[in-house]
């Protein structure tokens, strides 16, 4: 599989490389593969919850009870977190 990238995408990579986090690009890139196969699990596993609670937090918002931003965040990347842990395949 030949794979073109733009300048850019390759100077990033190149960046991380020389960090010695990886140890070749394939590596690199099966890393990137991985990470984001895992997000786009979650998203497709729990796009209906996350729509139902965006419409609750709307309704709620339009009743005055509102959350603060970075504690929804903080909230949201522990769920994520732990549900990551649960389905990671090892």
């Amino acid at each position: 599989m030949n794979i073109r990238l733009k300048p850019e995408t390759e100077e990033l990579i190149k960046k991380d490389l020389q960090n010695g986090v990886y140890q070749s690009i394939d590596e690199y890139v099966e890393h990137a593969v991985t990470v984001l196969h895992e997000r786009e699990a979650w998203l497709a596993a729990t796009r209906a919850e996350i729509s139902a609670k965006l419409d609750e937090g709307w309704a709620a918002a339009q009743r005055g009870e509102l959350v603060d931003a970075d504690d929804a965040l903080s909230r949201l990347e522990e769920r994520k977190r732990a549900w990551l842990a649960e389905h990671r395949q090892t």
